[in-house]
């Protein structure tokens, strides 16, 4: 058969050629140099990363007649035929196969001889996580103590089931899953030299596909130059694969853009008759609405795709928040766990796309917070006076606007405001001018620009009396220690309420009345006469407006 895979064909021969483990190379190379080479090392790491290929190439360095830097010539004799798999001193075992005590009794048998051509006789033991409890522990003391002339390497892919006596006694060397770019790069290098013509979004998708491992990617490359020939377009590659198209996903993100759920139901039927798996498509769009928070949140270089497909990504994450992102991906992740116990995963996959086009788009709460400022800011600016003076044009004469004061101020919500001041400030008069006849007329009004926060002042003041008005200390009469505690715990507050209502500057003080003492009463209104409901504009004006009654 002259036809040989592209996993063989192209198997690396020295460490330079292993993609992705230089960390693994390197350490190996310099312990050749040096002649550091131990008796026992475990590579580990997922399948197809190059832990079989890595430990043929150290077995050709340590034997190389002509070895450089590390590196074997592989044109001798020796590395010849370690390369065609004949040499008789390199034993490459199957644990799977190979698992009893029989077979290590063999290998500890064999051990005691010299090799036959080379410096080192090199045991690999491939799966060695698959050899029995007995046959680990016969192992042991070979292991440990053997010949100079021996040297074991075991590949693994489940670490965590050697035992901790075997780890002991080994130098181990974690392999890690290859990236997406090494991949892609050593396939493109590939179908270079084999005249393919591929685009770079299909090796992204190969890639991919491969998940970390170069055999696999290698494999998927040889299955599709099968189906596409010598030209590979992502459309084909797709086609062979049966691969959900990125372009899918990309149109699931339009229609939720522009909450066009009739759409996205369209292309859920498209996706059904076309035969794609739901999972598979669940899982490509959650990985879509990852790259788009990625996109969203750092910098588009950190997707793993090609530069057209990054733009892109860069493109529709400005049409969504962060929020909105991580609400997506819930809904879609919530459907990907219940639809493995679904009897109708059509429904499922059908529901959240209806949720996903008719999501809500979030604002966060400096937005709200802004857009309220703002609407303070209108309302405040907006002239008081001539909101009152606009509506009564015919009945509310200029003097009687002036004389109306705010009884208390609207505040939005989460908003710090300012005070708006009551009154128009005005030069401090003397108390003189002001008699106690005067502060009883106008009590009421003096109590009522109590705010609701201070409630309880507001009663005790309206159970109270104002008693004395003398060289600027004005006395209130009270009944018990309670409520003159209260009030003069707010003296201060009380002698500005005072200075608004009647343009002077007092000190606030109180006196206990007796108990013969009665309570001053408030100034009586005199009662109207049933005319005089109409003679004040300001009630002629709430009857005809607003429907007031009489109480």
């Amino acid at each position: 058969m002259s036809y040989i895979v592209t996993a063989r064909k192209w198997r690396p021969q020295i460490f330079e050629d292993v993609v992705g483990q230089e960390h693994v190379t390197k350490t190996l190379q310099n312990a050749i140099t040096h002649n550091r080479i131990a008796h026992a090392y475990i590579f580990s790491g997922g399948r197809g990363c190059g832990k079989t290929t890595t430990a043929r190439i150290f077995a050709k360095a340590v034997n190389c007649r002509y070895v450089e830097n590390a590196t074997p010539c592989n044109k001798c004799d020796i590395c010849l035929e370690i390369t065609e798999n004949r040499s008789l001193d390199i034993v490459e075992i199957d644990g799977a196969s190979n698992r009893g005590i029989d077979e290590i009794q063999k290998i500890r048998e064999a051990v005691r001889y010299t090799p036959a051509k080379v410096k080192y006789r090199v045991y690999i033991i491939d799966e060695v996580h698959m050899l029995t409890t007995p046959a680990f522990n016969a192992l042991l003391k070979t292991l440990e103590e053997p010949p100079s002339h021996i040297i074991f390497v075991f590949a693994t892919t489940e670490i965590h089931k050697l035992p901790q006596t075997i780890l002991s006694r080994c130098q181990r060397y974690n392999f890690k899953r290859i990236s997406i770019k090494d991949i892609s790069d050593k396939l493109k290098l590939i179908a270079k030299s084999e005249g393919i013509e591929i685009d770079e979004e299909s090796l992204m998708i190969i890639a991919k596909k491969a998940d970390g491992a170069m055999r696999d990617a290698q494999s998927i490359f040889d299955q599709v130059v099968a189906y596409c020939g010598v030209k590979i377009s992502s459309a084909q590659l797709s086609e062979a694969l049966n691969i959900i198209d990125e372009e899918y996903f990309f149109r699931v993100t339009d229609a939720i853009k522009i909450q066009d759920t009739v759409s996205a139901l369209r292309l859920v039927q498209e996706i059904i008759n076309t035969g794609y798996d739901i999972k598979e498509f669940l899982s490509g769009l959650t990985d879509h609405f990852r790259n788009l928070l990625i996109a969203k949140t750092s910098s588009p270089d950190l997707i793993e795709s090609s530069e057209q497909t990054r733009n892109r990504y860069a493109a529709d994450a400005k049409e969504f928040s962060e929020q909105d992102i991580l609400r997506a991906i819930k809904i879609i992740e919530d459907v990907h766990i219940s639809i493995r116990f679904a009897s109708q995963p059509r429904f499922k996959l059908e529901v959240a796309i209806i949720q996903l086009t008719k999501m809500e788009r979030s604002t966060s709460i400096d937005e709200l917070l802004n857009e309220l400022s703002e609407l303070k800011k209108k309302i405040l600016s907006s002239n008081a006076e001539s909101k009152i003076s606009e509506p009564t044009k015919t009945s509310f004469p200029t003097s009687v606007i002036a004389d109306l004061k705010p009884r208390f101020t609207i505040t939005l919500a989460g908003t710090p405001q300012k005070e708006k001041p009551l009154v128009t400030q005005k030069p401090i008069t003397q108390t003189q001018n002001i008699s106690l006849e005067t502060v009883k007329e106008k009590w009421l009004d003096f109590t009522g620009l109590i705010p609701k926060e201070k409630i309880s002042l507001a009663t005790i003041l309206n159970e109270s009396s104002p008693l004395k008005l003398e060289n600027s200390n004005f006395t209130i009469g009270c009944f018990d220690e309670y409520h003159s505690s209260i009030i003069l715990r707010n003296k201060e507050y009380l002698s500005e309420i005072f200075s608004k209502i009647f343009n002077a500057k007092v000190s606030i003080a109180t006196e206990i009345l007796e108990s013969s003492e009665t309570k001053i009463p408030p100034p009586k209104l005199e009662e109207p006469e049933k005319k005089s409901d109409t003679t004040h504009p300001v009630i002629d004006y709430l009857y005809k407006e607003f429907g007031a009654e009489r109480v």
